[in-house]
């Protein structure tokens, strides 16, 4: 990742003070599209299965574990009921929306047909309170996923879930499987992520300190390496799996199986940093792609960012921790293969002090790598932004007001990743993936503060996509660009 000077550059603000730059995920002004056809239906092709599910998003009241909140999720549950199928199948799952407010579901990571993809204004109309919408797609790759709203803040309420793909030539050497679901909580506790976004984008450029459940572009967090200040808002919860360190989920086996954990951080806001006491995890995917396997004792996930990793386990009582880097508290679930107490939900693991994975530094294994080509073309996508006023940009404006990057099918497309900013930002493009230089294939990746990454993206999935900072207080602020084929 190449570093870029500091000179002159302050957040890279200049081209976004004021610029109007609230430009919600549902409809960028300039931009958005209204009255969109019914998708048409698709029919299975000879022998392709079909998986079907009903996902009903409402209002619902949820028990993290002894701290009830309000809230909206799928169902009355958080993370929402699990999606499995497997590569090749059609899938089908109808939405019933009893939120009230519009909503959309995206269905993040999955290289799908355009007009299933949840954005509203650019793929669809969004789906209005009291009605449903039908998603139809196949799943073409096999990886862990996940699937949330794309209408302004609402993934930071209970509105998601995982989605797992199975490939059905892997030989599943393991006894067991856990969906490990990371997530930043401050829905339900006297405060809304709307409320959160409000004070956000009404601060002046006089406001210091922290206000309002915010923390000042990383202030109190030092600025530590290697992600400078990765997060706005200070979050009361850590979760895993829907539930809080004093009470967590649990997983149940013996000493020595073998256990494949699929990861995702499903935050808004927080870069988690992942270890299990007395265990060192083997990373073997990246967003659905196979890497070349790595033994580690820590990750790092960005938000929107999914790991699988294996595991083999000791005999006792195992806290998983993930970590919220630059801010205080943290997540706790525990494995649970023989007797002995409940460790101290504060407690500090040895394997958070030593060294931790960055994603970007894994290789791919030969399978997973994009073909190697020559770009015929390249896209500039320039991050800049400030706190206070709270605006983030892409190419110098926020979505709505900057041009969308056009691009040809059938094209290798580059794509400049240049972050003009003092925070690290997970970037985001729907219905590809991208290779890094190394050739690792991903679709969601950390652009660390005044640095620049190259990442190629192969242009076989015609159609209007979004390529955005996950996250969604960025993206919801402006740092949204809209990704379109030419016809």
């Amino acid at each position: 990742m190449q570093e870029i000077s500091r000179r002159g550059l302050f957040l890279g603000g200049l081209a976004v003070a004021g610029t109007g730059a609230l430009a919600a995920c549902s409809n960028g002004p300039g931009t958005a599209q209204t009255n969109f056809a019914t998708p048409s239906r698709l029919r299975p092709l000879a022998g392709q299965r079909v998986v079907q599910h009903q996902l009903t998003a409402k209002a619902t009241s949820l028990d993290l574990g002894g701290t009830t909140v309000d809230t909206w999720a799928f169902g009355d549950t958080a993370p929402g009921p699990l999606i499995r199928a497997t590569a090749g199948d059609m899938l089908r799952i109808q939405v019933d929306n009893q939120l009230p407010t519009d909503t959309t579901v995206h269905w993040h990571g999955i290289a799908l047909r355009n007009v299933a993809d949840g954005v509203p204004g650019l793929t669809q109309d969004p789906i209005a309170a009291g009605s449903s919408y039908l998603y139809e797609f196949t799943a073409p790759d096999p990886g862990t996923y996940f699937y949330h709203p794309h209408v302004g803040v609402q993934l930071d309420r209970g509105l998601y879930g995982p989605l797992i793909i199975d490939d059905p030539h892997e030989p599943g050497d393991y006894d067991l499987e856990w969906v490990v679901v990371l997530d930043d909580w401050v829905d339900g506790t006297s405060r809304t992520p709307d409320d959160v976004l409000a004070d956000l984008t009404g601060m002046s450029g006089d406001d210091t300190g922290s206000m309002g459940g915010m923390d000042m572009g990383g202030m109190s967090m030092g600025g530590d390496p290697p992600f400078g200040d990765a997060g706005d808002v200070t979050y009361p919860h850590y979760l895993i799996n829907g539930r809080v360190p004093t009470s967590p989920d649990v997983l149940r086996g013996k000493p020595g199986q073998r256990v494949r954990l699929r990861i995702i951080n499903a935050g808004s806001d927080t870069i988690f940093t992942l270890a299990l006491s007395g265990h060192r995890l083997t990373v073997t995917h990246t967003d659905g792609f196979a890497v070349q396997p790595r033994d580690v004792g820590a990750l790092y996930l960005g938000m929107g960012e999914r790991y699988d990793a294996t595991v083999t386990l000791g005999d006792g009582v195992f806290p998983l921790i993930a970590a919220p880097y630059g801010k205080e508290g943290q997540a706790m679930a525990l494995i649970r293969t023989g007797s002995g107490a409940a460790p101290d939900p504060a407690i500090q693991i040895a394997e958070l002090t030593g060294p931790i994975l960055q994603g970007a530094d894994l290789q791919p294994t030969q399978a997973s790598r994009l073909s190697t080509r020559e770009p015929d073309s390249t896209q500039m996508v320039h991050l800049s932004g400030q706190m206070a006023p709270y605006r983030w940009a892409i190419n110098g404006a926020p979505y709505g007001e900057n041009d969308p990057l056009l691009i040809n099918e059938g094209d290798r497309v580059r794509l400049e990743l240049m972050n003009m900013t003092q925070m690290t930002h997970p970037m985001h493009i729907h219905g590809h993936t991208f290779a890094l230089p190394s050739g690792l294939r991903k679709d969601t990746v950390l652009i660390k503060p005044m640095s620049s990454l190259a990442v190629d993206l192969q242009a076989d999935n015609p159609g209007n996509w979004m390529t955005h900072c996950h996250n969604i207080y960025h993206a919801e602020a402006g740092m949204m660009i809209a990704l379109k084929y030419r016809t």
